[in-house]
């Protein structure tokens, strides 16, 4: 039997933490291992339990985007915020959240959210994605070149390194320093981020561009 999703959340709202404490708990493939409605109490936190995603509300006894960038290093980040301003959203993602629900959301999202991070994957609300793929499309312009889009393309399919290199008869290497280019010139963090916004405004589900 596969381990449960071991979470912790983190939220002020005791209301709030509690009922969704209640709600995931009726979750077989999940558990809350701690809790905590201090972000200052998080590093500590944890150090101390291991765990697979952290449920971060975007505001507590203080804003906590700007911790995300190290939280993230440490653990999935999985923001559940109050805030639908996209602006919001994008910074965390920016800064290294793998995930974005909102307060107002179904419980079927939330988990939906939950199990995808637990795949290694990311999960946007759509209107987000729409906001994020936008923001490409007037950074991308001309910028890139033939081989570089070539290698978004691939990104936004869900392709690894090797795979990518495979696929256009490259080395893996070579992938590696168009990735690193592409982040530059596209002001993306990472490629979580580049495939999030690239699969939205490059590639639609049937595989055509849009």
């Amino acid at each position: 039997m596969q381990s449960p999703i071991r979470i912790i959340l983190a939220d002020d709202h005791q209301l709030f933490r509690q009922g969704l404490k209640v709600l995931l708990a009726q979750e077989p493939d999940v558990r809350v291992v701690a809790e905590t409605n201090r972000a200052e109490d998080l590093p500590g936190l944890l150090a101390q339990v291991p765990c697979d995603q952290l449920l971060l509300d975007l505001q507590m006894e203080r804003n906590t985007l700007p911790d995300i960038e190290m939280l993230a290093a440490r653990v999935p980040v999985l923001v559940v915020t109050a805030s639908e301003l996209p602006s919001d959203s994008i910074a965390a993602v920016r800064k290294g959240a793998r995930g974005v629900v909102f307060k107002g959301s179904a419980v079927e999202t939330l988990m939906e959210a939950i199990r995808t991070l637990a795949r290694g994957e990311v999960w946007l609300p759509p209107s987000l994605q729409t906001q994020m793929a936008v923001q490409l499309r007037k950074r991308t312009g001309n910028v890139l070149s033939p081989r570089e889009e070539e290698v978004v393309e691939c990104i936004a399919l869900g392709l690894r390194n090797a795979e990518v290199a495979r696929s256009l008869a490259i080395s893996e290497e070579t992938v590696k320093t168009h990735l690193n280019k592409i982040f530059r010139k596209l002001g993306v963090r990472d490629r979580v981020e580049l495939a999030l916004q690239a699969s939205r405004s490059r590639i639609t589900a049937n595989g055509k561009r849009d």
